[in-house]
């Protein structure tokens, strides 16, 4: 697992997060089967929850549970193909965490109902130690105004409220993260800053 660098980018609705790693997939050469795409899309076709389940136990539940899988998946996809002396790349388009930070948002606190529940479920706690492991970096990005779209599928919750439980929600968890923000603008700039880390 030593040679496996899992990087995920997460912030708020809008931020560019899809944006950015599909840029990287490309930048950073990265198969299929080494990329999480956005997980809670797919929970939401599947399962047929709308943008009003955002705060519901069952819906962020669903997501942790498929992310957790996703991430077992590739992990075990990266120490069978891994070659001695190179890295491998896993990229994750958000995380198991941003489940946790749409609880939260309701209930402000990790110690309460639905955000507990998640935070203890054995599917959370099976990626956790991963995500504080030093081969895990979460990239935090910041909202910029005029990138807020309204697709139906997004959550618009205030994006700076979002962001700031992000940052109190990695931290209470343990989970090392580097935030981007206006200094970063430009997917270009994005993309070199991520592979700086990568590469560190």
């Amino acid at each position: 697992m030593e040679s496996l660098k899992a990087i995920y980018i997460v912030g708020p609705s809008s931020t560019g997060k899809t944006t950015l790693c599909n840029a990287l997939i490309t930048r950073l050469g990265l198969t299929s089967d080494m990329c999480i795409t956005e997980v809670a899309r797919t929970v939401m076709r599947e399962q047929g929850f709308t943008r009003a389940d955002v705060h519901s136990l069952a819906m962020q539940q669903a997501i942790v549970n498929a992310q957790a899988t996703r991430d077992r998946q590739a992990r075990q996809k990266a120490t069978e193909d891994v070659v001695p002396k190179l890295q491998s790349i896993l990229l994750s388009d958000r995380s198991a965490v941003d489940a946790v930070v749409y609880a939260a948002l309701s209930e402000t606190t990790l110690q309460s109902g639905n955000t507990k529940a998640l935070v203890s479920s054995p599917e959370f706690l099976e990626v956790l130690p991963f995500y504080r492991s030093l081969h895990s970096t979460f990239v935090l990005l910041r909202p910029i105004p005029e990138w807020m779209i309204d697709d139906g599928v997004r959550s618009l919750e205030d994006g700076e409220r979002c962001y700031a439980m992000f940052v109190k929600v990695l931290k209470e968890l343990d989970i090392p993260f580097v935030e981007v923000g206006e200094e970063c603008r430009w997917l270009g700039e994005r993309v070199a800053f991520v592979r700086r880390l990568v590469f560190a």
